[in-house]
């Protein structure tokens, strides 16, 4: 199921934005992207995260540094090049002592100071981080919802249109065995040709056998069965979309074997737009949690 969550604010004197995206998925993938020292937070994260049950999630964790640049004296360089000017001094007759603004100017000795952030020293700011994250956690799923409510909507139009095609096909099932026995009995006709006719009783036998054998009643009483159980898990309203999701591979075998035990033209054409429509309830039910 898709949604977005965005929440930002500020922890350890840094700012911070957190965006969580999820994606269809049949299980629940939590991808983490944190910046470095951040770790540490993981573990709370993912339990957090728990509840989404399915889908692709990515939650992006980005933290935005102070705008002021701050310097700070590299003690290395600095030593080294004091010692340098030092030498370089009392090699020249009458030379002045090197000053500190000329060694502070030289490359190298003065670099951009960078604060690094750890979370895991700082409860304070761990915290905010993770109150941040369950900010976002929430937007995602209110959007996720909002989202459930549209595809339940989808669905239930789909299972209407999957039950009244059911109802259609056994009102043109019902017409199978005279069909059975006109195919028959013109089969026999071509074969036999000028020879006598077939017993009416062996006929009928014959007749009786292949409609047991391409009786659908069945296949109908099992749809009308995962309808009604498809109908029920709609209003559970919870993590129901992998029991859909079973659900139509069933809806799909009956229509399959429906459309193999076909006798006429009209029913064959009522089972393929049945699985038409039972492929369309299986797109939707992909996107469900």
């Amino acid at each position: 199921m898709t949604g977005f969550g965005r929440a930002d604010g500020t922890a350890g004197g840094h700012g911070f934005v957190w965006e969580l995206r999820s994606v269809n998925g049949r299980g629940l993938d939590l991808r983490l992207r944190l910046p470095p020292g951040c770790d540490a937070l993981e573990p709370a994260l993912r339990e957090a995260a728990g509840q989404l049950k399915r889908g692709n999630v990515s939650a992006t964790l980005t933290l935005v540094r102070e705008a002021e640049a701050k310097v700070a004296i590299d003690n290395a360089a600095l030593d080294q090049a004091l010692a340098a000017a030092t030498a370089l001094a009392a090699r020249i007759a009458g030379a002045p002592p090197p000053r500190a603004e000329a060694l502070l100017a030289l490359p190298g000795v003065m670099r951009a100071g960078r604060e690094e952030f750890d979370p895991a020293a700082d409860e304070t700011a761990a915290a905010s981080l993770r109150e941040g994250f369950a900010t976002a956690l929430a937007a995602l799923l209110a959007a996720r919802l909002a989202e459930g409510a549209r595809l339940a909507e989808v669905v239930g139009r789909l299972l209407d249109e999957i039950a009244a095609l059911r109802e259609r096909a056994e009102a043109e099932a019902a017409d199978q065995p005279r069909l059975h026995r006109e195919r028959l009995a013109e089969s026999l006709r071509q074969l036999l040709g000028a020879t006598p006719p077939v017993a009416e009783e062996r006929l009928a036998q014959e007749i009786a056998l292949l409609a047991t054998r391409s009786d659908v009643r069945e296949e109908l009483d099992r749809l009308a069965a995962h309808l009604a159980a498809a109908r029920a898990l709609l209003a559970e309203g919870e993590a129901i979309g992998r029991k859909l999701d079973f659900l139509v591979q069933e809806f799909l075998r009956e229509a399959n074997t429906l459309c193999s035990k076909s006798a006429s033209a009209a029913l064959t054409t009522t089972g393929l737009a049945l699985k038409a429509a039972i492929e369309q309830l299986r797109e939707q039910v992909q996107n469900i949690a």
